[in-house]
């Protein structure tokens, strides 16, 4: 049986089935995760994108940046449900084509979960450094030292603008959703996005996501460069349709300003926008 979404507005998040936390991490997983840090990333293995180099490069939010294993446990927690449980819930309604909302009313089929939202950032507490993807602060940093303009913008409320702005990440503009009024994938999302990174180009934009249907397809629709990021729920479990290829396909935002830097050397650029 398809899963139901529930009335009310779409709000982007993606899970997790557990908690990202080192310190949790048995030795022998740590060890595994120490192997994967020492292996060595080859360029010549991503296709060599056509056309200039973007000068901007935006990047969505939720499992771009930040892990949002930390927004699930907390719903799990106050829906009485396991983070297993809500994780395999939410990973039928992603393969079936489906929100986040779909989950709430298989989880928790008598309870109005729009009563909770309140009561669930309170125990979440916004965006805090340890939801960072440990790839993040590096990439963005070496992006803005190379020249690049860094755009932060993603399906989120308001309140998280500030959250972000917190955190201090190396960025020129940081934006969401509803300050823009316009959520993805709706074509004005991009449009917003290029009026605030002050350009009227989309050429020189990437667009840095993990979901398919609300920021590869739209972005290249937009006429935007696109990086596809493998990563999280929708990362792992979406594929491309025919005839779609983003320009970059990463597992990780580690190797991202190597290959903004090469791109376009071929043509007799130098290795910078």
């Amino acid at each position: 049986m398809r899963l139901a979404e529930p009335p009310g507005p779409a709000t982007r998040g993606t899970p997790d089935a557990s908690e990202r936390s080192s310190g949790g991490a048995d030795p022998e997983e740590r060890e595994d995760l120490e192997d994967l840090d020492e292996l060595e990333f080859d360029p010549d293995a991503v296709s060599d994108p056509d056309g200039p180099a973007p000068r901007i490069v935006a990047f969505d939010i939720g499992e771009v940046l930040i892990d949002e294993s930390r927004v699930w446990a907390v719903w799990s927690g106050l829906l009485g449900v396991s983070p297993l449980t809500f994780a395999a819930v939410l990973g039928a309604a992603i393969v079936q084509g489906e929100d986040h909302h779909a989950v709430f009313p298989h989880v928790a089929p008598n309870v109005d979960w729009q009563e909770f939202e309140d009561e669930h950032e309170r125990r979440y507490g916004g965006f805090q450094e340890q939801d960072l993807y440990p790839d993040v602060r590096p990439c963005l940093s070496e992006l803005r030292s190379l020249g690049f303009t860094v755009v932060l913008a993603g399906n989120q409320p308001a309140r998280r603008t500030a959250q972000l702005r917190e955190l201090e990440l190396p960025s020129d503009v940081v934006i969401t959703s509803d300050e823009l009024g316009t959520h993805k994938p709706d074509p004005a999302f991009f449009a917003e996005v290029l009026r605030v990174a002050g350009t009227d180009d989309p050429a020189e934009v990437l667009y840095v996501g993990d979901r398919i249907d609300n920021d590869v397809v739209p972005a290249i629709t937009a006429g935007l460069r696109s990086c596809w990021l493998r990563r999280g729920p929708w990362g792992h479990l979406q594929d491309l349709p025919d005839g779609i290829e983003p320009d970059l396909v990463l597992e990780g935002l580690g190797e991202l300003p190597l290959l903004l830097s090469g791109w376009g050397e071929d043509a007799g650029r130098s290795g910078g926008p």
